[in-house]
Protein backbone atom coordinates (compact mmCIF):
# COMPACT_ATOMS: atom_id res chain seq x y z
CA UNK A 1 0.00 0.00 0.00
CA UNK A 2 0.98 3.45 -0.57
CA UNK A 3 1.43 6.31 1.94
CA UNK A 4 0.31 10.05 0.75
CA UNK A 5 3.92 11.03 1.73
CA UNK A 6 5.21 8.24 -0.86
CA UNK A 7 6.12 5.72 0.91
CA UNK A 8 5.32 2.34 1.13
CA UNK A 9 3.71 -0.15 3.90
CA UNK A 10 3.43 -3.71 3.23
CA UNK A 11 -0.27 -4.49 3.56
CA UNK A 12 -0.43 -6.56 6.34
CA UNK A 13 1.16 -5.58 9.92
CA UNK A 14 2.59 -8.47 12.82
CA UNK A 15 1.42 -7.26 15.83
CA UNK A 16 3.06 -7.27 19.51
CA UNK A 17 -0.10 -6.06 21.69
CA UNK A 18 0.25 -8.20 24.98
CA UNK A 19 3.01 -10.02 23.38
CA UNK A 20 5.08 -11.16 26.77
CA UNK A 21 8.38 -9.65 26.96
CA UNK A 22 11.38 -12.04 26.36
CA UNK A 23 11.66 -14.95 24.90
CA UNK A 24 8.41 -15.39 23.83
CA UNK A 25 8.19 -12.22 22.00
CA UNK A 26 11.55 -12.40 20.27
CA UNK A 27 10.68 -15.82 18.69
CA UNK A 28 7.21 -14.43 17.53
CA UNK A 29 8.70 -11.45 16.05
CA UNK A 30 11.73 -13.82 14.94
CA UNK A 31 9.26 -16.38 13.22
CA UNK A 32 7.17 -13.68 11.39
CA UNK A 33 9.92 -12.29 9.55
CA UNK A 34 11.02 -15.75 8.58
CA UNK A 35 7.30 -16.70 7.46
CA UNK A 36 6.98 -13.43 4.98
CA UNK A 37 5.84 -10.34 7.36
CA UNK A 38 8.38 -6.78 7.54
CA UNK A 39 5.88 -5.04 9.05
CA UNK A 40 6.20 -5.19 12.45
CA UNK A 41 3.82 -2.82 14.71
CA UNK A 42 4.60 -2.48 18.45
CA UNK A 43 4.70 0.35 20.95
CA UNK A 44 6.25 1.69 23.94
CA UNK A 45 3.12 0.82 26.31
CA UNK A 46 3.57 -2.91 25.42
CA UNK A 47 6.69 -2.97 27.29
CA UNK A 48 8.48 -5.40 25.12
CA UNK A 49 10.09 -3.07 22.64
CA UNK A 50 13.73 -4.21 23.48
CA UNK A 51 12.29 -8.14 22.48
CA UNK A 52 11.18 -6.79 19.58
CA UNK A 53 14.34 -4.68 18.70
CA UNK A 54 16.02 -8.32 19.03
CA UNK A 55 13.67 -10.59 17.36
CA UNK A 56 14.33 -7.89 14.29
CA UNK A 57 18.03 -8.70 14.87
CA UNK A 58 17.93 -12.32 14.87
CA UNK A 59 15.66 -12.81 11.74
CA UNK A 60 19.02 -11.29 9.61
CA UNK A 61 16.68 -9.21 7.85
CA UNK A 62 18.40 -6.10 6.56
CA UNK A 63 16.06 -2.82 8.31
CA UNK A 64 15.95 -1.42 5.33
CA UNK A 65 13.49 -4.52 4.40
CA UNK A 66 11.18 -3.88 7.51
CA UNK A 67 8.75 -1.23 8.33
CA UNK A 68 8.33 -0.65 12.09
CA UNK A 69 5.97 1.16 13.46
CA UNK A 70 5.91 2.40 17.43
CA UNK A 71 3.49 4.53 19.35
CA UNK A 72 3.86 7.37 21.65
CA UNK A 73 2.15 6.71 25.41
CA UNK A 74 -0.57 8.68 27.04
CA UNK A 75 1.81 9.29 29.59
CA UNK A 76 3.97 11.32 27.43
CA UNK A 77 2.06 13.53 25.54
CA UNK A 78 3.36 17.00 24.31
CA UNK A 79 6.10 18.35 23.16
CA UNK A 80 9.63 17.92 25.28
CA UNK A 81 7.90 14.06 26.11
CA UNK A 82 6.99 12.89 22.98
CA UNK A 83 11.01 13.79 21.53
CA UNK A 84 12.04 12.05 24.55
CA UNK A 85 9.40 9.07 24.41
CA UNK A 86 10.71 8.60 20.81
CA UNK A 87 14.34 8.92 21.81
CA UNK A 88 13.64 5.69 24.31
CA UNK A 89 11.70 3.70 21.63
CA UNK A 90 14.80 4.15 19.24
CA UNK A 91 17.46 2.81 21.84
CA UNK A 92 15.00 0.18 23.38
CA UNK A 93 14.15 -1.27 19.54
CA UNK A 94 18.06 -0.40 18.51
CA UNK A 95 17.25 1.56 15.17
CA UNK A 96 18.14 5.07 14.58
CA UNK A 97 14.50 5.77 12.95
CA UNK A 98 11.06 4.67 12.69
CA UNK A 99 9.06 3.81 9.49
CA UNK A 100 5.75 5.13 11.19
CA UNK A 101 5.28 6.65 14.37
CA UNK A 102 1.99 6.84 16.12
CA UNK A 103 0.06 8.81 18.53
CA UNK A 104 -1.47 6.09 20.56
CA UNK A 105 -4.39 7.87 21.82
CA UNK A 106 -5.56 10.92 21.37
CA UNK A 107 -6.06 13.54 24.73
CA UNK A 108 -10.13 13.31 25.22
CA UNK A 109 -12.69 15.72 27.23
CA UNK A 110 -13.31 13.55 29.33
CA UNK A 111 -9.96 13.76 31.13
CA UNK A 112 -9.15 17.44 29.49
CA UNK A 113 -11.79 18.79 29.53
CA UNK A 114 -11.59 22.49 26.71
CA UNK A 115 -7.43 21.58 27.01
CA UNK A 116 -7.58 18.24 25.20
CA UNK A 117 -7.24 19.73 21.72
CA UNK A 118 -4.01 21.77 22.69
CA UNK A 119 -2.45 18.64 23.95
CA UNK A 120 -3.55 17.03 21.11
CA UNK A 121 -2.20 19.59 18.85
CA UNK A 122 0.95 19.75 20.76
CA UNK A 123 2.01 16.52 20.43
CA UNK A 124 1.96 16.72 16.99
CA UNK A 125 3.90 19.52 16.84
CA UNK A 126 6.75 17.32 18.12
CA UNK A 127 6.13 14.27 15.62
CA UNK A 128 6.19 16.60 13.01
CA UNK A 129 9.76 17.65 14.28
CA UNK A 130 10.99 14.29 14.64
CA UNK A 131 9.55 13.99 10.82
CA UNK A 132 11.87 17.01 9.95
CA UNK A 133 14.59 15.18 11.61
CA UNK A 134 14.57 11.83 9.56
CA UNK A 135 14.26 10.14 12.85
CA UNK A 136 10.58 9.07 11.74
CA UNK A 137 9.72 8.63 8.14
CA UNK A 138 6.42 9.32 8.52
CA UNK A 139 3.76 10.21 11.04
CA UNK A 140 0.25 9.51 11.90
CA UNK A 141 -2.58 8.68 14.78
CA UNK A 142 -4.59 5.76 16.42
CA UNK A 143 -7.49 5.38 17.54
CA UNK A 144 -8.40 9.08 16.59
CA UNK A 145 -12.26 9.56 15.65
CA UNK A 146 -13.43 12.91 13.28
CA UNK A 147 -13.32 15.64 16.49
CA UNK A 148 -9.93 13.97 17.36
CA UNK A 149 -8.06 14.66 14.27
CA UNK A 150 -9.55 18.00 12.87
CA UNK A 151 -7.78 20.33 14.77
CA UNK A 152 -4.65 18.49 13.89
CA UNK A 153 -5.50 18.86 10.14
CA UNK A 154 -6.16 22.09 10.24
CA UNK A 155 -2.44 23.25 11.60
CA UNK A 156 -0.50 20.37 10.52
CA UNK A 157 2.29 21.49 8.41
CA UNK A 158 2.88 17.54 7.66
CA UNK A 159 -0.70 16.07 7.06
CA UNK A 160 -1.11 12.26 9.24
CA UNK A 161 -0.08 9.16 7.01
CA UNK A 162 -2.15 6.62 9.42
CA UNK A 163 -4.97 6.15 11.67
CA UNK A 164 -5.14 3.04 13.35
CA UNK A 165 -8.33 2.00 14.81
CA UNK A 166 -10.40 -1.02 16.35
CA UNK A 167 -12.17 -2.58 12.92
CA UNK A 168 -13.48 -5.73 12.47
CA UNK A 169 -17.12 -6.72 11.48
CA UNK A 170 -19.32 -5.30 13.78
CA UNK A 171 -17.52 -1.79 14.44
CA UNK A 172 -16.90 -0.50 10.86
CA UNK A 173 -16.15 3.01 12.04
CA UNK A 174 -17.91 4.83 9.11
CA UNK A 175 -17.30 8.28 10.19
CA UNK A 176 -13.69 8.00 11.05
CA UNK A 177 -13.14 6.20 7.63
CA UNK A 178 -14.78 8.96 5.64
CA UNK A 179 -12.88 11.38 7.03
CA UNK A 180 -9.38 9.48 6.43
CA UNK A 181 -10.02 8.56 3.12
CA UNK A 182 -10.58 12.41 2.65
CA UNK A 183 -7.50 13.24 3.43
CA UNK A 184 -5.83 10.48 2.24
CA UNK A 185 -4.95 8.69 5.58
CA UNK A 186 -4.47 5.04 5.22
CA UNK A 187 -6.76 3.59 7.92
CA UNK A 188 -5.25 0.79 9.98
CA UNK A 189 -6.93 -1.73 12.33
CA UNK A 190 -6.10 -3.33 15.42
CA UNK A 191 -7.87 -6.21 16.76
CA UNK A 192 -9.63 -7.12 13.05
CA UNK A 193 -10.26 -10.75 14.91
CA UNK A 194 -12.51 -9.11 17.76
CA UNK A 195 -9.67 -10.56 20.23
CA UNK A 196 -10.85 -14.00 19.04
CA UNK A 197 -14.82 -13.19 19.99
CA UNK A 198 -15.73 -13.30 15.99
CA UNK A 199 -13.95 -16.53 15.07
CA UNK A 200 -17.11 -18.83 16.22
CA UNK A 201 -19.40 -16.58 14.07
CA UNK A 202 -21.96 -18.68 11.68
CA UNK A 203 -21.31 -16.86 8.46
CA UNK A 204 -17.98 -16.51 8.33
CA UNK A 205 -17.09 -20.34 9.27
CA UNK A 206 -20.11 -20.77 6.15
CA UNK A 207 -17.62 -18.54 4.28
CA UNK A 208 -14.39 -19.92 5.50
CA UNK A 209 -15.74 -23.21 4.24
CA UNK A 210 -16.58 -22.13 0.48
CA UNK A 211 -13.10 -21.08 0.55
CA UNK A 212 -10.77 -23.69 2.35
CA UNK A 213 -10.35 -21.12 4.39
CA UNK A 214 -10.28 -20.24 8.54
CA UNK A 215 -12.94 -17.99 9.74
CA UNK A 216 -9.69 -15.23 11.10
CA UNK A 217 -8.46 -15.43 7.16
CA UNK A 218 -11.69 -14.47 6.13
CA UNK A 219 -11.75 -11.75 8.34
CA UNK A 220 -8.28 -10.71 7.24
CA UNK A 221 -9.32 -10.96 3.82
CA UNK A 222 -12.50 -8.91 4.32
CA UNK A 223 -10.42 -6.31 5.58
CA UNK A 224 -7.68 -5.74 2.67
CA UNK A 225 -10.95 -5.83 0.53
CA UNK A 226 -12.15 -2.51 2.19
CA UNK A 227 -9.07 -0.78 1.59
CA UNK A 228 -7.99 -1.17 5.58
CA UNK A 229 -4.90 -2.67 6.71
CA UNK A 230 -4.91 -5.60 9.23
CA UNK A 231 -2.84 -5.70 12.07
CA UNK A 232 -2.61 -9.43 13.52
CA UNK A 233 -0.87 -10.73 16.24
CA UNK A 234 0.17 -14.06 17.81
CA UNK A 235 2.72 -16.30 19.44
CA UNK A 236 2.04 -19.64 18.06
CA UNK A 237 3.63 -20.17 14.91
CA UNK A 238 0.94 -22.27 12.81
CA UNK A 239 -1.20 -19.42 13.64
CA UNK A 240 1.18 -16.80 12.60
CA UNK A 241 1.72 -18.37 9.07
CA UNK A 242 -1.95 -18.69 8.56
CA UNK A 243 -2.54 -15.24 9.27
CA UNK A 244 -0.50 -14.63 6.67
CA UNK A 245 -2.40 -17.16 3.99
CA UNK A 246 -3.91 -14.68 2.74
CA UNK A 247 -3.35 -13.57 -0.81
CA UNK A 248 -4.54 -16.32 -2.55
CA UNK A 249 -7.94 -15.81 -2.78
CA UNK A 250 -10.86 -12.98 -3.60
CA UNK A 251 -14.00 -12.79 -0.99
CA UNK A 252 -17.45 -12.09 -3.48
CA UNK A 253 -19.43 -8.73 -3.13
CA UNK A 254 -21.87 -10.91 -1.78
CA UNK A 255 -19.75 -12.28 1.26
CA UNK A 256 -18.37 -8.52 1.39
CA UNK A 257 -21.94 -7.57 2.10
CA UNK A 258 -22.65 -10.32 4.60
CA UNK A 259 -19.83 -9.56 6.54
CA UNK A 260 -20.61 -5.82 6.60
CA UNK A 261 -23.78 -6.55 7.97
CA UNK A 262 -22.49 -8.89 11.01
CA UNK A 263 -24.01 -7.63 14.35
CA UNK A 264 -22.40 -4.39 16.29
CA UNK A 265 -19.68 -5.06 18.51
CA UNK A 266 -17.14 -3.14 20.44
CA UNK A 267 -13.95 -5.32 22.10
CA UNK A 268 -11.31 -2.56 22.91
CA UNK A 269 -11.65 1.26 24.90
CA UNK A 270 -13.90 4.25 23.38
CA UNK A 271 -11.14 6.86 22.57
CA UNK A 272 -14.04 9.47 24.27
CA UNK A 273 -14.55 7.76 27.30
CA UNK A 274 -10.78 6.20 28.14
CA UNK A 275 -9.29 7.39 31.37
CA UNK A 276 -6.13 6.17 31.26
Amino acid sequence: MNLANGYMIPDIGFGTFKTPDGEICVNAVREAIAVGYTHIDTAAIYQNEVSVGEGVRQSGKARNELFITSKVWNSERGYDKTLHACEKTLKDLGTDYLDLYLIHWPANKLQFGEKAEAINVDTWKAMERLADEKLVRSIGLSNFYPHHMEPILAMANIAPTVDQIEYHPGLLQEDTIELCRKNDILVEAWSPLGRGHLLDNPVLAEIAGQHGKSPAQIILRWVLQNNVLPLVKSVHAERIRENYDIFDFELTHQEMKAIDTLPDARFGSNPDTVEF
